[in-house]
């Protein structure tokens, strides 16, 4: 009987599900290894699913927060920016009066800082604490706050506070507490004592937010300048429609934000949603690494399971299988594996999720909880993402499986490792030029677009190394056998071993050599912030202590009381000089400066290049490359403009300094500071303070912590400990991307297992051989452990130095930002290239046991 294309007598190619169940029967019999394989999709996958997972569970919590914001409102009038004095009285007085409104609610509120029974801060985790004007039900448009026990407050000194708060603080009604307001003025104690009148519910109170509700004539007190209020809310008139209301009053008053109920909830939604969305790709972005690591490594495994089974796959060409049939066996395995390592990667991600979560919460980080949310997009996104993978990167191996000529196969034990390099090579290294050329001239310049340059060259030469690295491990590694010299000839064995199929040695430690090139960046990154805060406090603070507040209320600054104090209860302090933040508006830019309440010269070191160093009344210091961009000189008179645009205010440029980050790019007047910033918003950064000559400096510190303990969060630190503190942030940022990284790692090592596992199946009747000629087990794992380290460390090698070049590049676009000292961590790297060669040693023990175990009979009978 005649036999058609595609087909055979023994109906290996009759349809596809023959070769089905040769992928599948293939899986089954190699359990370790699919296992293996699975793992590399599943902690990938399992990362996106869970960044989804995680940022939609705080996404649909914070919106469940924000749902019950103004309700029963039908319009609010509020400022375009945050940072502005608020809505006039004089405008509150006009909506009054205007037709249609029956009735205005206006608010104020104020950043501040609960104490407990010990005169410390009641830690919120970073989430907010504020005060609130309270508006009884009769008076407010909005739904009015629900009490669970006590009342509002109804007069000065009774405050409210919501559960969560209240359980943080260990409160009930009727006890006494007492509020830091950093915002109070000189002439005023920051800290005033309360009691609590009631405790009310807010939506998810979970998290670590505390709101104190003030009787409304304290809360204007405490938190405006008398003359404006935060927004106003207005219930429309009988038979008016809000959104007609909403829109003849934003006609009314064109420079506020003017919304109804459904927009003010929009609104907040949207400003979450930006930041999640932040989190979202950052976290996204580790999730790609770690698939891109593990897309090597399946490659890799796919590349040694068709090597391996060259015999087989001939055969089923012999007995009629076509080539689309050989190619589709190899790709239905990467289909299945794919598929079950998302399946199981979505599961993973949802515990990964829910265990990120409660790490946040471990670390009191203020966060809202609730319950996991997955969404359909993320069980899609998971799937595909693991499926795509997988088969994209099994494709290269299953079409060389496809053009097995059956009876040459049937010839060969196994697959060449001898080919051409040269196409390869010649293509990598025309990559490395164009990378390094991006790189050096992203690197000479600053901002974005730099730093987009340097990000082009350092992708190109990241496919450089791809394509140079087997070429490069065949002198790389056999330098290394330096380090295996003392073994003799089982060290020989395994230098030859890793050089023997350099494709091979370069995509096992290729997945290495990425996760280490970040790690090595980022440790860059890390040192050189660390050396430029140094430098940049050494050269510039002359002042011997400098009293900041502690890193979670930062935010909310140090009281305006606390030079004050300082200077009137230690008779050591020469200066005190209080720094505030201050933010103004030139045309549509948004400028960022200081305002110092006393003289600069004793405590900072700065140079004027232009003007006196004396600051006027209504003068200001501008920094040159400020002023060169608009034009400005010494002498000038300017007009800066509030935050809200309201307010234009008239000044004259005092003087121009050289660029210092401490400084900002402007100098503000104790005058033009009050005129720009509201109430809310003047506060300390920090204090300088300066001895007298001849002080002694450790009395003096005691006697500073005395001084300024009635401020509950002000620390005491010399020049060191300051670094030392901005070294803990650095730290801490640190310490999150390494945690994240490790997941590339750990799919880098798994990759190592895996090939080394394959290679021993691979090298089957040559370690046979070994042992039937005299070599002992205990040799034949050595060799094995010493074959991966030098994989391991080759990859280390290539990864620190592509790190170290390519974040030399990157942190020269970073000058602007005050990243202007680059450090390389020498220490760190030389760390890792040993953990390196430790981790190969360490992922080598299973494949080492299982090779040593090869029983020599066995193995030299499959010749």
């Amino acid at each position: 009987m005649a036999v058609s294309p595609g087909q055979s007598r023994t109906g290996v190619a009759r349809g596809g599900n023959p070769m089905r169940k040769v992928a599948l029967r293939n899986l089954a019999a190699h359990k370790v290894r699919l296992a293996l394989t699975l793992l590399s999709v599943v902690l990938g996958t399992a990362f996106i699913a869970g960044s989804f997972v995680f940022t939609d569970t705080l996404q649909r919590t914070f919106d469940g927060i924000f749902e019950n914001q103004a309700k029963g409102v039908d319009v609010r009038v509020s400022p375009e920016n945050q940072q502005s004095f608020g809505v006039p009285l004089a405008v509150v007085d006009q909506l009054g009066r205007t037709e249609g409104v029956r009735a205005v609610a206006p608010s104020v509120n104020g950043p501040l800082i609960l104490l407990n029974e010990e005169n410390k801060p009641v830690q919120t985790g970073g989430a907010p604490s504020a005060g609130e004007s309270y508006v009884p039900p009769e008076q407010a448009v909005a739904e009015p706050q629900k009490f669970v026990a006590g009342a509002p407050p109804s007069a000065a000194g009774q405050v409210a506070i919501n559960t969560g708060g209240a359980e943080r603080a260990g409160l009930k009604v009727g006890d006494k507490a007492k509020v830091l307001i950093p915002s109070r003025s000189t002439q005023q104690n920051p800290t005033i004592e309360v009691t609590i009148s009631g405790i009310y519910t807010v939506p998810s109170d979970t998290g670590g937010f505390i709101g104190l509700l003030f009787d409304d004539t304290q809360a204007r007190q405490l938190f405006t300048d008398g003359y404006h209020v935060a927004y106003v809310d207005i219930a429309a008139a009988s038979g008016v429609p809000g959104d007609d209301l909403r829109d003849r009053i934003a006609k009314e008053l064109p420079g506020f934000k003017v919304q109804n109920g459904e927009q003010v909830r929009a609104d907040l939604k949207s400003q979450v949603s930006e930041a999640l969305n932040f989190i979202n790709y950052f976290l996204l972005a580790f999730g790609a690494i770690a698939l891109i690591v593990g897309t090597f490594i399946i490659y890799n495994t796919f590349s040694m399971i068709v090597a391996q089974r060259l015999r087989e796959l001939a055969l089923l060409r012999a007995v009629g299988a076509s080539r689309r049939q050989v190619g589709n066996t190899v790709v239905s395995e990467a289909l299945v594996i794919g598929f079950i390592g998302s399946a199981i990667g979505l599961a993973a991600g949802v515990g990964l999720a829910f265990g990120l979560s409660a790490l946040l919460n471990a670390f009191d980080l203020g966060l809202p909880t609730g319950s996991m949310s997955v969404l359909p997009r993320t069980i899609i996104v998971g799937l595909l993402v693991g499926l795509l993978v997988t088969v994209v990167s099994a494709y290269a191996p299953a079409r060389r499986a496809a053009k097995i000529p059956p009876v040459e196969a049937m010839r060969l034990e196994f697959a060449s490792a001898g080919d051409s390099l040269r196409v390869r090579t010649v293509s990598g290294a025309a990559l490395a030029v164009l990378g390094i050329v991006l790189v050096v001239l992203g690197a000479q310049s600053t901002g974005g677009n730099a730093a987009a340059t340097v990000g082009v060259g350092a992708l190109a030469l990241i496919l450089a190394v791809l394509l140079v690295s087997p070429a490069l491990s065949r002198p790389v590694v056999g330098m290394l056998g330096v380090l295996v010299r003392p073994f003799g000839a089982v060290g020989r064995m395994a230098r030859n071993n890793a050089v023997r199929n350099p494709r091979r040695t370069a995509a096992t430690a290729f997945a290495l050599t990425l996760g280490l090139m970040l790690v090595s960046a980022i440790g860059m990154l890390g040192a050189s912030a660390k050396a430029s805060v140094g430098v940049l406090v050494d050269k510039g603070v002359s002042a011997d202590y400098v009293l900041a507040g502690p890193q979670q209320s930062q935010l909310l600054g140090l009281p305006l009381g606390v030079p004050d104090a300082v200077k009137q209860a230690v008779p050591e302090v020469a200066e005190a000089i209080g720094v505030r933040g201050a933010a103004v508006k030139i045309g549509d830019e948004q400028v960022a400066g200081v305002s110092p309440d006393g003289p600069l010269n004793d405590v900072l070191n700065y140079e004027i290049l232009s003007g006196t160093g004396t600051l006027g009344e209504h003068d200001i210091w501008v920094e040159d490359d400020e002023a060169a961009d608009n034009n400005w000189k010494a002498g000038q008179q300017v007009e800066l403009t509030t935050l809200d645009k309201n307010q234009k205010v008239p000044v004259t440029i005092a003087g121009i300094y050289k660029k210092t980050p401490l400084l900002g790019k402007m100098v503000l007047s104790p005058t033009v500071f009050q005129q720009v910033t509201p109430v809310a918003f003047q506060n300390n950064f920090f204090v300088l303070v300066k001895a007298k000559p001849g002080a002694d400096l450790t009395a003096m510190r005691t006697d500073l912590e005395k001084a300024t303990d009635q401020f509950a969060v002000v620390q005491v630190q010399d020049r060191e400990e300051f670094k030392g503190a901005q070294g803990k942030q650095i730290n801490t940022l640190l310490a999150i991307l390494y945690g994240l990284l490790a997941l590339a790692v750990v799919i880098a090592i798994l990759g190592i297992i895996n090939t080394l596992a394959l290679s021993v199946v691979e090298r089957r009747r040559e370690i046979g051989m070994l042992r039937a000629v005299g070599t002992t087990r205990a040799q034949v794992r050595r060799t094995i452990y010493l074959e991966s380290m030098l994989i391991a460390v080759f990859g280390a090698i290539v990864g620190v130095l592509l790190g170290v070049g390519l974040g030399i590049g990157f942190l020269r676009t970073l000058r602007e930002f005050g990243i202007d000292q680059i450090s390389i961590p020498w220490n760190q790297l030389v760390a890792v290239l040993v953990a390196s060669a430790v981790v190969g040693v360490l992922a080598a023990v299973w494949p080492g046991v299982r090779a040593a175990r090869t029983p020599p009979l066995a193995a030299i009978a499959d010749l």
